[in-house]
């Protein structure tokens, strides 16, 4: 009886701190990372696309923080740049899915699944969700900004 009685006591008090929580506390970050990481583009390098033209695994050694988010690099010279103009390099919508984000909802940005547009870094969920993207990138990039950042909230 004493376990029930506790039990539900901690519902209540839970409720009650819920309840006095700010809406903005609900808010997903503005930067992708997954629930248990602060790594963004799950450790891939973001310069990398540009100069390499694929995901690279950046290194512990070459990490800065920005918005909220750890960033690794391949390279002490891709870090340097990154940290030069970031919104340059990381990824649109946060490393969000750019697609979901088209649909007003967000998903995990896959570092595998990415394109470049108009010097523009997006990901995309996964293969059959980039296949979508690239039937109208345009198009889904003004839905998805007229989204961005409301999605997050």
């Amino acid at each position: 009886m004493f376990r029930l009685l506790a039990h539900k006591s901690l519902a209540v008090l839970a409720l009650f701190l819920a309840a006095l929580t700010p809406a903005a506390a609900f808010a997903k970050d503005p930067v992708y990372t997954g629930r248990f990481s602060s790594l963004a583009v799950d450790g891939h390098d973001p310069v990398a696309y540009f100069t390499e033209g694929a995901p690279v695994k950046g290194s512990k050694e070459f990490s800065t923080t920005y918005n909220g988010a750890e960033w690794r690099f391949s390279s002490a010279d891709n870090l340097a740049v990154f940290e030069a103009e970031p919104e340059k390099y990381a990824p649109q919508y946060g490393g969000y899915c750019a697609w979901a984000i088209s649909q007003n909802y967000t998903a995990r940005g896959n570092p595998n699944n990415w394109s470049i547009v108009d010097g523009k870094l997006y990901l995309n969920y996964n293969d059959e969700i980039q296949k979508r993207w690239e039937a109208d990138i345009p198009g889904f990039i003004a839905k998805a900004n007229e989204n961005w950042p409301d999605v997050l909230n």
